[in-house]
């Protein structure tokens, strides 16, 4: 008489497990990434508050002053902070925990993919919290003082819709956290000498193709170009960037080895 051997019990969602371990290393201290940047803009919203409030009351009963302080007010970058912050996340998260994650058993792809995960939810995440206190910001016409934090003309007008200027504010997420990963995959791989080529390489374009459209006197084309495509277009063109990193970065990292140095 034959006896079967028991087959082997395989995960029910094998991929699906392996993504989640990685999406739990990169938000594995949620303080970094979630807590810190919350905390500093609310300090940042504070202080902007009371500078509001202390240049009100300076101006005391004149209207045109008082129209034209908060006319003055729409293009205030004050947040615009925590995009480049969240860039700084996603680099220091593919460095910090690439070769952990490896030693963990994680594969490149699935490493990478859990990285994508992990950005798209963060993207979300403040993009609601951003979103929210725009809002509060509208609603209490700016904040009872005038003043503009999030509800900047660089997402869309008042006339543009909070469902686009969500979609806006989504996109700029992406976009940097995306760049991030690529400029981050680069260093993991090439380490500062292919971290310094590749910011020769982006300058020399940079400045490529300013000379180029300064040399043809395509300067008024390229405004009116993205004047046509509108706030929409242009942060559509911003995911496609965002998709493209990702992409170069997935390139970069499929081939990188952990080194110290």
């Amino acid at each position: 008489m034959t006896t079967l051997a028991p087959s082997p019990v395989r995960p029910v969602f094998p991929l699906s497990r392996r993504l989640g371990n990685v999406v739990r290393l990169h938000v594995a201290n949620p303080f970094a990434i979630i807590v810190t940047p919350l905390l500093i803009l609310a300090i940042i919203f504070a202080a902007n508050w009371v500078v509001w409030a202390l240049i009100r009351s300076a101006l005391g009963g004149d209207q045109g002053a008082v129209e034209g302080f908060s006319e003055g007010l729409q293009y205030s970058g004050a947040s615009f902070w925590i995009f480049v912050y969240m860039m700084v996340v996603a680099i220091q998260a593919m460095n910090l925990t690439f070769p952990l994650a490896l030693g963990f058993g994680s594969t490149r792809r699935d490493f990478y993919l859990g990285a994508a995960i992990s950005f798209v939810g963060l993207s979300a995440l403040f993009t609601a919290v951003y979103t929210v206190m725009a809002l509060l910001e509208w609603a209490t016409g700016g904040w009872g003082l005038g003043g503009t934090m999030f509800t900047s003309p660089v997402f869309g007008f008042a006339d543009t819709g909070f469902v686009l200027r969500t979609f806006h504010i989504f996109c700029a997420f992406v976009f940097f956290f995306f760049v991030g990963a690529a400029i981050a995959t680069t260093y993991v791989r090439w380490k500062a000498r292919g971290l310094l080529a590749f910011f020769a390489v982006f300058t020399v374009v940079l400045l490529g193709g300013a000379a180029a459209l300064t040399y043809t006197d395509n300067w008024p084309a390229f405004g009116e170009f993205f004047l046509a495509i509108g706030f929409t277009g242009g942060y559509s063109l911003a995911l496609g960037v965002a998709a493209l990193a990702g992409i170069a970065g997935w390139l970069v990292l499929r081939r990188a080895t952990p080194r110290s140095s």
